[in-house]
């Protein structure tokens, strides 16, 4: 495969092959373990009316190909002491955002950051205990990094996970 063919793999694991097409049965593997990703693979392969090995050999697949990035749990963030949560905007030097990014995934309570088009550069969601904590982290960790030029904080009232649709 040339390499113009090939996509950024996650960090540091260089090149990969694009991900190979997704039939229906792919796609509802995927929305059963986005359900619920503690699905046997029994119920799976009953689910979608595929043997075990056939469910299992294609939930690798996906796996390999980077469609499932992995498994994990969705947490209550204020039963787990992490009352506060907050999307903060940033406004980046030009050309940082590798650097930006690597900073950002070392902070606490840090879950979801983005590079996006728009007013602002980066979308950070983060979880905190109280808003003393979530003040620490914006005035003295975010705005003292060098490549941060601004940041704007908004504060989230109430969020809920959406399910995917069955």
């Amino acid at each position: 495969m040339a390499p113009e063919q090939m996509a950024e793999g996650p960090e540091g694991s260089g090149p990969q092959p694009p991900a190979r097409p997704l039939d229906a049965i792919d796609l509802d593997i995927l929305q059963m373990l986005q359900a619920d990703g503690r699905a046997s693979i029994r119920s799976v392969a009953e689910r979608v009316h595929v043997s075990r090995a056939n469910a299992y050999a294609r939930i690798n697949r996906l796996i390999e190909d980077g469609v499932i990035r992995g498994f994990g749990a969705r947490v209550d963030h204020e039963r787990a002491g992490q009352g506060t949560s907050a999307y903060i905007t940033l406004k980046i030097v030009q050309n940082s955002w590798r650097t930006v990014r690597e900073q950002l995934r070392q902070l606490p309570g840090a879950s979801h950051i983005a590079l996006v088009g728009g007013d602002f550069d980066v979308l950070l969601l983060v979880h905190t205990p109280d808003n003393k904590a979530l003040r620490e982290l914006v005035l003295t960790r975010l705005q003292a990094m060098p490549e941060v030029l601004s940041t704007r904080t908004l504060l989230v009232f109430e969020e809920e996970d959406l399910e995917p649709q069955s």
